[in-house]
């Protein structure tokens, strides 16, 4: 007999033994011992179908160099962890993972369980692509409120969270302390003095730096990707790209013009360097004193004591803390099966509490807050600073057409810094984009 009809026949013995001891009105001790133990064979041989047969399923994400090492250390946690279910992994390059994702959940041929950035799925719930996880979620027993609210909200569309929050990524404010001790910067307690924390009062810092330490940058800016370290200081000064109920542009205003006009003087006066390809590397290599840089660089900057580098939050130098942010999530398409949806939810709640702590050393604040107060989070270098700067994110724009609109807006502002249009024409003309956008 093979191993298909003994468990078919032990089940089927099972239930009617059960049948029986329903059955009876009056029911001997012995019968229920006989009814105990066939209960107890059919959940252990339901056990043995479940090892022998685990669910299996594909698992997309963008994750390379470090972070994909520290993916690869969850998946493979995960699945050494259970027998349920096997989670496959398959990388794919960043600058084609979006087109491949929109075409597999358009299609319904793709993954079970996929990462993407808190700023992409609205299109997707739009048009139905993706499932709310509410319901998923406590079928697994995985309680989502121990994601912090901020991260909860910014995937809920009519009272339903679509996503996982995995973190919350931004930019903080690391240091060369040996370089800042050099322009006579740095405090006792290894912290930078920064003066007076307005547009002209940092400037003059950079003056410091650039003439106690020449040959280096004073702040390195990330100038290739312009449109991040662009809405730090807009959203500091209070700005929006979009109005409230987001029909119209909002960026074409004074505080935009006055944080353009603040970069531009800080390449004017040699403080940065406009033609900076590389700006990390050059923080990384200390040929810049000053970078406000992602916190997925933490691992690299933080956790070699040989660089002596430190971080912050980013000063509130146009008024406020808040600051541009992102998240990665985990989304669950519309076509998966039942059986597969609940293999995902399981793995997804597996990342979000135990890979959360893994997830937590690549730099990334963890979206779960059972392990952003654990002891073991708490260890790692200015994490502290991290929490802090994380209750001051401001997310993307929730509208299906956020990817276009922040493309046109990081064209516009290189042709700006490249002299192609004076800020001010160049503001106005994206305006004008923009609102075209949501127009049509």
């Amino acid at each position: 007999m093979t191993m298909k009809k003994k468990l078919t026949s032990l089940l089927t013995a099972s239930i009617a033994l059960a049948m029986v001891a329903t059955g009876c009105s009056s029911t001997k001790e012995s019968d229920t011992k006989t009814t105990t133990t066939a209960a107890a064979e059919t959940t252990k041989a339901v056990e043995t179908t479940k090892a022998a047969n685990p669910v299996e399923i594909t698992f997309w994400n963008m994750f390379g160099g470090g972070e994909g090492d520290f993916v690869d250390q969850i998946v493979k946690g995960y699945n050494d962890s259970q027998k349920e279910v096997i989670v496959k992994q398959l990388r794919l390059e960043s600058n084609e993972y979006y087109a491949k994702l929109s075409t597999a959940l358009s299609s319904s041929k793709g993954p079970d369980v996929a990462v993407a950035h808190v700023d992409r799925i609205s299109p997707f719930v739009k048009a139905k692509q993706i499932l709310p996880l509410d319901g998923l979620a406590s079928k697994v027993g995985f309680d989502l409120k121990q994601v912090s609210d901020s991260n909860i909200k910014s995937v809920s569309y009519d009272g339903k969270p679509y996503a996982v929050p995995l973190d919350t990524h931004f930019h903080m404010f690391y240091y060369n302390k040996d370089l800042l001790k050099k322009a006579e910067l740095l405090n006792d307690d290894g912290t930078p003095k920064l003066g007076d924390l307005t547009p002209d009062g940092f400037k003059k810092t950079l003056a410091q730096i650039q003439a106690k330490v020449p040959g280096v940058q004073a702040l390195a800016v990330n100038t290739p990707y312009f449109q991040e370290p662009f809405l730090n200081l807009y959203y500091e000064a209070g700005g929006d790209i979009l109005n409230g109920d987001m029909t119209k542009s909002a960026i074409n205003n004074e505080k935009a013009l006055n944080v353009l006009k603040f970069y531009m003087d800080l390449y004017k006066n040699k403080y940065s360097d406009l033609n900076d390809k590389t700006p990390w590397d050059s923080f990384h290599s200390g040929k810049a004193a000053l970078w406000f840089g992602g916190v997925w660089e933490a691992g690299l900057l933080l956790n070699d004591k040989a660089l002596n580098i430190g971080a912050l939050p980013l000063p509130a130098i146009f008024g406020s803390q808040t600051h541009w942010g992102s998240s990665h999530l985990l989304v669950v398409p519309s076509y998966v099966t039942t059986e597969k949806q609940e293999a995902s939810a399981k793995f997804m709640k597996y990342f979000s509490e135990i890979g959360g702590k893994t997830w937590g050393q690549a730099g990334h604040v963890p979206a779960n807050s059972a392990v952003t107060t654990s002891d073991e989070y708490k260890k790692l270098p200015y994490r502290n600073f991290f929490i802090e700067a994380q209750k001051t994110v401001k997310f993307a724009p929730k509208t299906d057409k956020y990817t276009t609109i922040i493309t046109t807006v990081s064209e516009s502002l290189q042709n700006i810094l490249f002299g192609k249009q004076s800020p001010e024409d160049g503001l106005k003309s994206l305006d004008k984009q923009i609102n075209d956008i949501l127009t049509n």
